[in-house]
């Protein structure tokens, strides 16, 4: 099995796309069609710091990393937030969820950002046994207000 790390491409709408449904259905929200239309314009929009890596296996796209900078208060560097990061169900398991933490971590050095960081659902047992070898979870809390 190749797989391959890359930024994404026009071309990957069509799986991306099937991918991010399949995303959101596991989280169980309904994110409405121009949501996800402006995710994807803005990814390869110059003005945005949102990025889209995606995996490919053997040829075929089977997971990605939607990924934004910003700038913090606790350091000069910007920090990357890995914001989502999904694989097919059927090729877990078999470290392609290590590969696009690898290569985010190595963007992390090589672009100078200060830190990478994440947050996933306490019940996504699956995740966190991939998250749990690269940093232990710390005691933050996140507070969330929908508007």
């Amino acid at each position: 099995m190749a797989v391959v790390i890359r930024d994404a491409t026009p071309a990957d709408e069509a799986r991306w796309r099937d991918l991010w449904a399949a995303y959101t259905a596991f989280y169980g929200v309904d994110v409405p069609a121009e949501v996800t239309d402006s995710v994807w314009s803005r990814v390869f929009d110059p003005a945005s710091r949102l990025f889209l890596r995606v995996a490919e296996v053997d040829g075929a796209v089977e997971g990605f990393a939607l990924c934004h900078t910003h700038e913090g208060t606790w350091v000069k560097e910007p920090l990357c937030y890995l914001e989502d990061l999904f694989l097919d169900e059927k090729l877990r398991g078999r470290g392609i969820g290590r590969a696009l933490l690898d290569d985010l971590v190595a963007l992390s050095k090589r672009n100078g950002w200060s830190r990478l960081y994440w947050h996933t659902h306490k019940n996504n047992a699956t995740a966190r046994k991939l998250y749990d070898q690269y940093v232990a979870w710390d005691d933050h809390i996140r507070y969330r207000i929908s508007f």
